[in-house]
């Protein structure tokens, strides 16, 4: 009676686990990024490719994991979400940065909000914290706005240099000095990012 009792209590447990298990991931996509506009141009970063898996958690938040590989090796590379893929970016946010190792590989994880609902927004104009000469004093306005896409920025312009690509000056860095966007997910419409593809 004991033993069934015991095997009885095992059992749910297994099951509790498994439905947790199951819970764990809701929603998952997985996308490539492609070379730039930019370096497409330049005939630059040829072998250059990155894949993101976006997978969301019992949190209803997601996690997201970008690998780059056949990249330049040694070199800073700065990831922004932005609103559209391709040069002028429209509203663009800073997430992370990381650097590939000798053999032109490299990665990083960020947790967030990474799907159709992640937005900025800014209901009015405020004075702005001023952390170097090159910040704007005050935000503009402005109504939701989505931002489902995803690009990667050489930290600087000399590694771009290095890489073979030109040595554009781009704000695309903690202290606005990045080179070109390296790559990014104009792979997909302008309008339709690949973050997109998660609903909430």
């Amino acid at each position: 009676m004991r033993k069934l009792g015991i095997i009885a209590v095992l059992s749910l447990v297994v099951v509790a686990l498994t439905a947790a298990a199951a819970f764990a991931v809701e929603d998952s996509t997985s996308f490539n990024m492609v070379r730039s506009q930019t370096a497409v141009a330049n005939d630059c970063l040829e072998a250059a490719r990155a894949h993101v898996d976006v997978r969301t958690t019992v949190t209803d938040n997601q996690i997201m994991d970008v690998t780059l590989n056949h990249a330049p090796k040694n070199t800073e590379f700065e990831l922004f979400v932005t609103q559209q893929p391709n040069s002028p970016f429209g509203v663009s946010w800073y997430q992370a940065d990381f650097e590939t190792n000798n053999k032109g590989h490299g990665e990083v994880r960020v947790r967030g909000i990474f799907a159709e609902e992640l937005f900025v927004f800014a209901p009015g104009s405020v004075e702005a914290p001023q952390v170097d000469d090159q910040d704007a004093a005050t935000n503009p306005a402005f109504d939701p706005v989505h931002t489902l896409h995803l690009g990667l920025w050489f930290g600087s312009p000399q590694e771009a240099e290095d890489a073979g690509c030109p040595g554009t000056v781009t704000k695309f860095d903690g202290d606005h000095n990045a080179g070109i966007q390296a790559l990014s997910t104009r792979n997909f419409p302008a309008l339709e990012g690949p973050l997109g593809k998660i609903s909430d």
